[in-house]
């Protein structure tokens, strides 16, 4: 009943995020019509710094305020659960404000020194409300993952990114933006807008939630107590997210620098990151929707088996988990080396996407399975362990970037090499931390066997593509995209143990 449940969860959420997913590449296409791929490249500069604050202010209060809610639901705990959620909402509104204020005057600086591009001096200002905002809504997802209530909170996320979408064509209509600095802005105004929305809504089914949930009869802990619980998950996971996405703001800034000592001006550096970062690897990453829904729910999920003292059933779990994300990197690979061209062409209307798609697209299979482990080690309730890997593969990944992007034969393609690198890097050290503490018993014949059933399909589909399809576009990839993932859904029925 209970495993059901997870996978219809993780079923809606995925088909929740996918959609948002679809919003979003719509909202970055619209944004490549307006701008341009430099347009796209300093929306991209400035997303690290919003995504480094964010983290700072809320960075794993998700993961924590889904796991208390999860056990004091199983218990029948509903005055320590909304208790816990009054407290750490009013220490983090105090507290994502304080953060807010010294962004917004500190926005010149970052701009001019850290981006080194004062036309995204108004959009980080843009941004500090829109992080409070954000703050603020991610402490009510965390209640409502972690008490399985998902349909209204994906539904209202979808809204969210409509509402960008809409937003920000009518703000450029209506202000007649023309320069990349007033269309960045103007993007972001948009986003602050649409988080805007979703805190509210987010807010009323919270209420409305809380009215229907049993009442219970217990003492509540001390307010001190449960801020304590929950800062025990949170803090680590904050430090981690905030030092993670210090590292990715390096590594984002790094790049167009590095590409300049390459020999590449600097608008011409900001394209070609436009085009890959901002395009190419948008469309590769796409299907890792599915893998963090999943890894959204996991977290709740494996913390009541642990604490329940079911670890087999612990494990099954994540043995599926680490399947279904290989097999959808996977199918991710061969679609990229099917029709990268055309995936190109469909989603950006570009025809000088294709190398980029082919060539990012080969990591796939372990860049997924190395996405799950975070998800995994947050269930186990391993944080220290999630703190210190993530620092080992955000420092080997600055010095990828640093060293491989200044050599002029290999510029950009540095992004690939570090991907392979770095998701390498991170799922053995992960892997074998979690086998630390739970037995897996994985089977290393079971990926050959998949491996090669992958390398098989492949052949199978060129041959396809290449005989029936060819000449065709739109029809050719839906036909191609569908079939494949369709393949690998069926294969991932196969080769877990469940004995």
């Amino acid at each position: 009943m209970e495993k059901d449940i997870f996978f219809k969860n993780s079923f809606f959420l995925t088909a929740a995020n996918i959609t948002t997913g679809i919003l979003g590449f719509i909202f970055s296409m619209y944004l490549n019509n307006l701008a341009g791929p430099e347009g796209v490249a300093l929306y991209g500069l400035v997303m690290p710094v919003y995504n480094l604050f964010i983290c700072l202010m809320t960075a794993g209060i998700i993961a924590a305020i889904s796991q208390r809610s999860a056990i004091y639901q199983s218990k029948g705990e509903y005055n320590n659960l909304f208790k816990t959620i009054r407290s750490v909402t009013f220490f983090n509104i105090i507290w994502s404000i304080v953060i807010g204020i010294l962004v917004f005057f500190l926005a010149p600086y970052i701009s001019k020194y850290g981006i080194k591009d004062v036309r995204t001096l108004n959009a980080i200002k843009v941004t500090c409300p829109a992080m409070i905002f954000i703050a603020l809504s991610n402490i009510l997802k965390g209640f409502f993952y972690g008490t399985s209530k998902i349909a209204v909170p994906a539904i209202i996320d979808i809204s969210e990114k409509a509402m960008r979408i809409i937003t920000i064509a009518l703000l450029v209509y209506v202000f007649k933006a023309q320069s990349l600095s007033s269309l960045i802005t103007l993007a972001y105004v948009s986003l602050a807008l649409g988080e805007l929305q979703s805190l509210i809504l987010l807010f009323c089914y919270y209420k409305y939630t809380k009215k229907r949930m049993p009442t219970s009869n217990e003492i509540p802990e001390s307010r001190a107590q449960l801020i304590f619980n929950v800062l025990v998950i949170y803090l680590p996971l904050c430090l981690n997210g905030f030092l993670g996405n210090t590292f990715a703001t390096i590594s984002t800034l790094i790049v167009p620098r590095q590409l300049v000592a390459s020999g590449i001006d600097y608008s011409s550096a900001l394209n070609l990151i436009g085009r890959f970062n901002g395009m190419a690897l948008t469309i590769v990453t796409f299907p890792l929707i599915v893998v963090n829904s999943i890894n959204t729910l996991l977290v709740p999920d494996l913390s009541q088996s642990i604490s329940s003292g079911e670890y087999y059933s612990a494990s099954q779990r994540i043995k599926t988990i680490l399947k279904i994300a290989f097999l959808l990197g996977m199918a991710t690979t061969i679609i990229c080396q099917l029709i990268p061209d055309s995936l190109g062409q469909m989603f950006f209307q570009r025809d000088d996407l294709g190398l980029y798609i082919r060539l990012s697209s080969l990591s796939a299979p372990i860049f997924f399975v190395a996405n799950t482990m975070f998800g995994i080690l947050n269930g186990l309730n391993r944080q220290s362990i999630i703190l210190r890997n993530s620092i080992i593969i955000s420092v080997t990944e600055i010095l990828c970037l640093y060293f491989f992007t200044a050599i002029p034969s290999i510029n950009i393609f540095s992004y690939v090499i570090t991907i392979f690198i770095t998701s390498t890097l991170g799922l053995i050290i992960n892997l074998r931390e979690v086998k630390k503490h739970i037995e897996l018993n994985l089977s290393f014949f079971n990926v050959v066997i998949f491996a090669l059933i992958g390398i098989l399909v492949y052949l199978i589909l060129n041959l396809f593509t290449n005989r029936l399809l060819d000449g065709l576009f739109l029809s050719k990839n839906i036909i191609i995209i569908i079939l494949t993932f369709g393949i690998f859904a069926y294969l991932s029925r196969f080769g877990l143990d469940e004995d």
